[in-house]
Order: structure tokens, then C-alpha cells, then sequence
């Protein structure tokens, strides 16, 4: 069932145009009276576990040492204090506003890093609980929503901002949120933009290590094991690592690159419809205004830090 809800939004967005992610959260929040049957709860649950750390793994295939360094210092240092602000911002919004710390760094990382990718990401090492679950899932939503506004209106931003091509490059790659998203609008403006945004945005996606690794440190019980029994850590982790270390070293072709880059998106996509299976319209409207709130905040911020900062490095 997931897979066919993933089948039917990849055909939706690649004939009708839209993002192919949110397509599938949406046929799978329709299909949420089928997440109760036995027949179909197995396969459920291992598409929203097993596959989505599949998929994060496998996204270590589209990134290279040679890709990161490529966009010079500075370009990395505002990058790595945009994620570490976003975080920290993240989490401070959610004690104010009340909320689990949980959510303000599961919004803060998914902002910050790697959009819906993120956000699954950060959830496997966190805490495990219907509420958790549930604003994963509007996290997931909220950003590729937002990713989606991004590339529309932040092309025009940039002519407002006055900012020449790399510099456009590096706030449209250290802004939004999704890769396929800031692909596209930095290939609006022109090839040049599009290549460095490209690169400043894989640097973003390589943090997700660090950041996961050191989110599972944090959250450990007393006696010194993770509050996560049911979501390994390290094999994904390993997987991630080694696969970007491997595309570094030209182990990887470019034709199997791109396999299992398509693998990857393709485990992404099942796993986020049985996600939508899992999860009901009134169980997301439950969660009220606040994560909403969270999210547009945390994109504004990020947002704002970059262009300042840019101004600043000029």
C-alpha cells in the first residue's frame, strides 16, 4: 500500500508538477483507516522504520569532500553557524511557546539542514511517542510546504537584496530548505548560482551526522542508554558516512550514483506515506498553532541570518 501511495504521488508530481513529497504525505493521510488492519499494519510500520533509515543512509551517495570544500570558507563558516543558531533558536522558540524541547530541535534541524529528510532523520534518535511521531509528520509537511513557497518567492529576494550571483548562490543553498527546491531556484537565476547553491546546500546535508550523532548523545536516560531501544543509531550513521567517503574516493560511478540516489528518494517517498497512513488529520490539528508558529519562525530566522550575514562578509 505504501508503495503504490508512492507510486501515485511520484506520477502526480512528475506529470502535474508539485512536490512529490507532500503528494505522498497527502494520499496518505487519505488512506489512514487502513493503518488499524493487521494485513496492512506490518508493512506500515517497516516502511516508516526500516526504509526511512534506508533512505537517509543512502543519501550519503550525493555528496563528496571535493563538493563540500569546493564552496570556500566562508560560505561553510555561515552555513555552520546558521545550522547551530537554527537550532538553538529552535529550541529556545519551543520553551517559549511551551512545547517539548523535542519539537524545537526537530523543527530547528529540519529548518537548518536538510528539510523532510531532516526532520525523519532527527526523529529516529529521538524520543518515541505518538506526540513525537505526530509532529514529525507535521514537521515534514511544514517544511517541504514552506521549501516549496522558497523557491517562488526567494529568487525575487535576492534581486531586492542586491546580491550578486554567488552570494544568491549561497543564501538560496543556506536557506531553503529541500535540495530539490534550492536546485531550482538557484537554476532560475542563472547556471553560476545554480552550482554554488547546489554545493552550499550538500554542505548543509553533510551536518546531518554530526547533528544526529550528537542528538543521540544527548538524549540518554540515566543509565546510559538511549531512550531509543526499537531505532539503531549507528547502522544508518555508518551507512551515511561511508557511502559519502566512497563517492569522495571515485569508488562510485556516476551511473551508480545515480541508482542509488533514486533508491534513496524512493525510500524516502514510501516511508513518508506510511507515515501519512499512520497519522489522521485530527491527530495533526490536535497538535494546535503553536508548531506552525515554530516552523515559519525558524525558516524567517535562518532566512534573515544568512542575508545579514552575507552583507556582513562583503
Amino acid at each position: 500500500m505504501a508503495i503504490v501511495i508512492a507510486i501515485s504521488a511520484t506520477f502526480i508530481s512528475a506529470s502535474y508538477g508539485g512536490p512529490q513529497l507532500l503528494y505522498a504525505l497527502f494520499f496518505g493521510l487519505a488512506f489512514h483507516f487502513l493503518s488499524d488492519e493487521p494485513n496492512c499494519r506490518p508493512g506500515i510500520d517497516f516502511c516508516s522504520k526500516i526504509l526511512l533509515r534506508t533512505g537517509v543512509a543512502l543519501l550519503g551517495v550525493r555528496i563528496t569532500f571535493g563538493q563540500i570544500a569546493s564552496v570556500g570558507v566562508t560560505p561553510l563558516v555561515i552555513v555552520v553557524c546558521g545550522l547551530l543558531v537554527t537550532l538553538g533558536f529552535g529550541y529556545l522558540l519551543a520553551k517559549w511557546l511551551k512545547r517539548p524541547a523535542t519539537e524545537g530541535l526537530l523543527s530547528g534541524g529540519a529548518v537548518a539542514i536538510c528539510g523532510a529528510s531532516a526532520a525523519l532523520a532527527i526523529a529516529a534518535v529521538l524520543p518515541q511517542n505518538k506526540e513525537n511521531e505526530k509532529f514529525t509528520l507535521l514537521t515534514v509537511v511544514g517544511v517541504t510546504t514552506l521549501s516549496t513557497l522558497a523557491m517562488i518567492v526567494y529568487p525575487l529576494l535576492v534581486k531586492l537584496f542586491g546580491l550578486d550571483p554567488t552570494e544568491s548562490g549561497v543564501f538560496l543553498g543556506g536557506t531553503i530548505h529541500d535540495v530539490a527546491q534550492v536546485v531550482g531556484a538557484g537554476y532560475i537565476i542563472s547556471n553560476h548560482t545554480g552550482d554554488v547553491a547546489t554545493f552550499v546546500k550538500l554542505t548543509r546535508v553533510a551536518c546531518l551526522v554530526p547533528v544526529v550523532l550528537g542528538l543521540s548523545i544527548v538524549f540518554k536516560s540515566r543509565d546510559g542508554k538511549t531512550e531509543l531501544d526499537a531505532a539503531p543509531l549507528v547502522p544508518f550513521l555508518i551507512g551515511f558516512v561511508g557511502l559519502v567517503i566512497a563517492n569522495s574516493m571515485g569508488f562510485i560511478s556516476h551511473d551508480v550514483g545515480g541508482w542509488i540516489s533514486n533508491a534513496s528518494r524512493a525510500c524516502l517517498v514510501t516511508a513518508i506515506s506510511a507515515l501519512g497512513v499512520k497519522t489522521s488529520f485530527q491527530s495533526l490539528v490536535s497538535l494546535g498553532w503553536r508548531p506552525v508558529i515554530m516552523l515559519v519562525m525558524e525558516t524567517v530566522w535562518i532566512a534573515a541570518f544568512v542575508v545579514i550575514a552575507l552583507m556582513l562578509a562583503r
